[in-house]
């Protein structure tokens, strides 16, 4: 764990840093003293406090332009000199029912959540190749434990990123570079006043009224402010987890959800176990 007497400032590289869970991290990284590029299509300098001089560098950025990141990435360690955090927080939010989607509001889901991600990351891997060393945050959701109505292409965008991020995670680990997948929770951002919906089919109106009727119930969240204290825990730790969960209500439905799929298993384990009997390979596969 990171302590007061590791005074050596570390160099953070975050995406969509200019409001929300991004803006949080970089200020409580800059308030530690650290240096941060913080990168977003909006950004301008003036959105985080001036007095953190040289240690702030804002970069405007759309990671789903694969070219940009490079550049983006290569600018920020031409300006610090090496990069020791990059926290893959930019992510937008399509809500609609699956049969709703057109393909320009699916495909755009994922250029987002999964491909400016992927883009990061494979921008950052050969500098932190070299160095042996670092951290990639990817900022999950409470929506990659599982698939919910009306949040199914949100949801199948960041199961794919973990997916993604724990293959990443194995194979950047032969370079001493660690990658860790937070799923956080609920949070006063700007999340769901930007987010975009589809055309609603009228066939789905009793399932709309019903969502409507359990979010009625209202719902606290908290400030993004907490998510970036258990950030700043999860890069300070010697022995970082490769999954975070923030906040009690996703904890207790991460468990309740994966003991429902390990009973569904155990249920079905007789079928599972008869669909596989090894046989040699048929003569003219050989």
């Amino acid at each position: 764990m990171r302590t007061s007497s590791d005074t050596a400032p570390r160099t953070w590289f975050i995406t969509g840093a200019s409001r929300g869970l991004g803006r949080a991290f970089a200020e409580a990284a800059l308030a530690r003293g650290d240096r941060v590029a913080a990168a977003s299509r909006t950004i301008a300098r003036e959105v985080l406090d001036e007095r953190h001089g040289d240690r702030l560098l804002a970069l405007p950025l759309d990671v789903t332009d694969r070219a940009a990141v490079i550049a983006a990435v290569a600018t920020a360690v031409e300006h610090f000199g090496r990069l020791d955090i990059v926290v893959n927080n930019a992510g937008t939010m399509s809500m609609g029912m699956v049969e709703e989607f057109t393909e320009a509001q699916a495909r755009a889901q994922f250029e987002v959540n999964l491909f400016g991600a992927l883009w990061v990351a494979q921008a950052a891997l050969p500098h932190l190749r070299v160095q042996r060393s670092g951290h990639i945050v990817q900022i999950s959701s409470i929506a990659a434990l599982g698939g919910f109505p009306s949040t199914g292409m949100y949801s199948a965008s960041k199961f794919a990123l973990e997916g993604m991020s724990e293959a990443l995670a194995m194979e950047a680990a032969t370079f001493d570079v660690r990658v860790s997948i937070v799923q956080p929770g609920g949070y006063w951002t700007d999340l769901y006043s930007s987010m975009t919906t589809t055309a609603p089919m009228r066939e789905y109106a009793p399932l709309r009224a019903e969502l409507e009727r359990q979010w009625a119930q209202g719902s606290v969240d908290s400030e993004p402010r907490l998510a970036a204290e258990a950030l700043l825990r999860l890069v300070d730790s010697d022995d970082p987890p490769p999954r975070l969960l923030l906040g009690s209500m996703v904890y207790d439905l991460a468990f309740d959800i994966s003991r429902r799929r390990m009973d569904t298993w155990a249920g079905w384990e007789r079928v599972s176990r008869a669909a596989e009997h090894a046989v040699a390979a048929p003569a003219e596969a050989r």
